[in-house]
């Protein structure tokens, strides 16, 4: 087992000096990170704790279902974080979704006079809107 806990169900109040003297009675503590959204810095509710040794991390998985200043929170052993596939999704200047004038969405071309019925042509449509 590693050293790294995850630690969830947290208070948004809960502070990495918190949670630091609530799991330094199973051990050492390395790091504590509380996880915060990177725009508003509010904390997402979970935490990692990494305590010095794989066996004290054992003994503060006795925390698990345990109450932290008003809510059960879970302590398990941490997973490696899954690589995100992509590039990151848009953004910038017309980046995103649906836009540019050639994405395929927006109005369609009606290929012929420019008052609709590109889609019934030819298959009996009277013309005007196809929508």
């Amino acid at each position: 087992m590693q050293a790294k806990l995850y630690v969830g169900n947290l208070s948004y109040n809960a502070t990495e000096e918190d949670l630091r003297n609530f799991f330094s009675k199973f051990g050492s503590i390395q790091n504590v990170e509380v996880i915060k959204d990177r725009y508003t810095g509010q904390s997402k509710g979970f935490a990692f704790v990494e305590m010095s040794t794989s066996e004290e991390a054992q003994k503060a998985l006795e925390l698990n279902g345990s109450d932290f200043l008003g809510r059960n929170i879970n302590v398990s052993e941490a997973r490696p974080q899954e690589r995100r596939p992509g590039g990151g999704g848009g953004g910038g200047f017309r980046g995103g979704s649906g836009g540019g004038r050639h994405s395929g969405g927006g109005q369609r071309r009606s290929g012929g006079s420019g008052f609709g019925g590109g889609r019934d042509r030819g298959r009996g449509g009277r013309g005007g809107r196809s929508w």
